[in-house]
């Protein structure tokens, strides 16, 4: 497994790769959003059944425009969830028309969010879109916290790790419903 600054990640993750990076909290597990073969293979490593969906995570709101739908929600609704960015909140969005199952899961919304964590904006300013991004674990087990953790768990399963630090946050992100403001977990 390669280990590579953000900035360098692009050509891992362009020609399909599955890396591991440093986010607010935990080790996450991620991908190009546009590549089947590898949001299958994210899957598989993570033993994830995709009918779960997928979180994508930006650098900057503009990247998410091509995956959600901003029609299906109000002028409020949306002030509301940029209000809360760049920061620790997953919203649950509207998708596209034809978005990849693979990220929606069977659902007609994804997770998504803006992050402030430098190391990530940085990744996905490389690449010029979001990441797809779950934690870096096989289903049911605890987060990976440090590359170590990363190494053990997963050299030769995936293609790199981006080196950074993790962010100040101790918990896994909140998530709120975009339509309606529920709070689906605290984070």
């Amino acid at each position: 497994m390669l280990e590579v600054l953000p900035a360098d990640v692009a050509e891992l993750i362009e020609q399909g790769g599955v890396i591991a990076y440093p986010t607010e909290a935990v080790y996450g597990l991620g991908c190009d959003p546009d590549n089947d073969d590898a949001i299958n293979q994210l899957l598989q490593i993570k033993q994830r059944p995709w009918q779960k969906g997928l979180i994508l995570v930006a650098g900057d709101y503009r990247q998410l425009l091509p995956y959600i739908d901003e029609s299906q929600l109000t002028a409020e609704q949306l002030a509301y969830v940029k209000s809360k960015w760049p920061g620790p909140f997953t919203f649950i969005m509207p998708i596209k028309p034809g978005l990849s199952k693979l990220l929606s899961g069977t659902f007609d919304s994804i997770a998504v969010r803006v992050t402030a964590h430098e190391d990530v904006k940085a990744l996905c300013a490389a690449i010029n879109k979001p990441v797809v991004s779950t934690s870096a674990n096989l289903s049911g087990q605890e987060p990976a916290l440090s590359a170590e953790s990363i190494k053990q768990q997963f050299t030769g399963k995936i293609t790199g790790l981006v080196k950074g630090e993790l962010g100040t946050q101790v918990s896994p992100s909140t998530i709120i419903d975009a339509k309606t403001g529920a709070i689906l977990r605290q984070g």
